[in-house]
C-alpha cells in the first residue's frame, strides 16, 4: 500500500469515527435528559449510545470502558424494565435513598475494585491509564445499577465519575466525549434537583 493510500485510509477511518463519536454523544445528552424527566424513552436512546461507544472505546484501547458498554446495553434493558415494572404491585418505579451505611460500603468496594483491576492491567496489559479506567468503570457500574433503581443519590455519584471521565477522554484525544461529559456535569447537577423535588412530592 502506498504513502498515499495509506494517508487516505487513515482520513476516512478518523472521519467515520467523529461521526461515530457525535451520533454516540448526541444520543448521550438524550439519554441523560429524559432520564432527568424520568422518560422510559432515556433507555432507548442509552441503548443506541452505549452501542457506539462500543465501538469506539475498543479503538482506542480504553478496554475497561469497553467492557462497561457491553454492560450499559444490559442494563438499558433491565432499566426500562424496572422503570415501568418494578415498583409496588409491579407499577411504574419511585424515586428512593440509600442511608449513608450502603454508601459507605459502596464507595469502600469500588475502590477495592479498582485498586485491583487496575494493578492486574497496569502489569498484564498495554492498556491507558488503567487505574482511573478502572475507577470510572467500577463506579459506573454501581451507579448505572442505582439508575435503574432510581436511587436519588445517582447524580452525586455521576458528579465524581465524570468528572474523571473528561481527563480520561481528553488524554485518549477523543475531544466531543469529553465534551459531552462536561454537558453531563451541568445536566446531573439539575437532575439531581429535580428528582431531589419529586421525592419529596411524592414522599409528602
Amino acid at each position: 500500500m502506498t504513502e498515499a493510500a495509506l494517508s487516505t485510509l487513515m482520513a476516512d477511518a478518523l472521519q467515520q469515527m467523529s461521526g461515530v463519536e457525535l451520533a454516540a454523544v448526541l444520543l448521550g445528552v438524550a439519554y441523560l435528559l429524559l432520564a432527568m424527566r424520568e422518560s422510559l424513552w432515556c433507555w432507548y436512546a442509552a441503548l443506541v449510545s452505549t452501542a457506539l461507544f462500543l465501538y469506539l472505546f475498543w479503538q482506542v484501547s480504553l478496554i475497561m470502558e469497553s467492557a462497561l458498554q457491553v454492560y450499559y446495553i444490559a442494563m438499558a434493558v433491565y432499566g426500562w424494565w424496572h422503570w415501568r415494572h418494578g415498583g409496588v404491585d409491579h407499577e411504574t418505579l419511585s424515586i428512593s435513598r440509600w442511608p449513608l451505611r450502603n454508601h459507605l460500603i459502596t464507595i469502600g468496594l469500588v475502590s477495592l475494585a479498582a485498586l485491583i483491576s487496575g494493578t492486574l492491567m497496569a502489569q498484564n496489559t498495554d492498556a491507558a491509564l488503567p487505574y482511573l479506567d478502572s475507577f470510572t468503570t467500577w463506579g459506573s457500574i454501581v451507579t448505572t445499577w442505582m439508575v435503574a433503581r432510581k436511587i436519588l443519590e445517582n447524580w452525586l455519584y455521576w458528579l465524581v465519575i465524570d468528572s474523571a471521565s473528561i481527563y480520561l477522554y481528553l488524554d485518549r484525544e477523543l475531544y466531543l466525549t469529553a465534551a459531552l461529559f462536561a454537558v453531563y456535569l451541568v445536566i446531573v447537577i439539575f437532575g439531581y434537583f429535580q428528582w431531589l423535588q419529586h421525592y419529596r412530592a411524592r414522599s409528602s
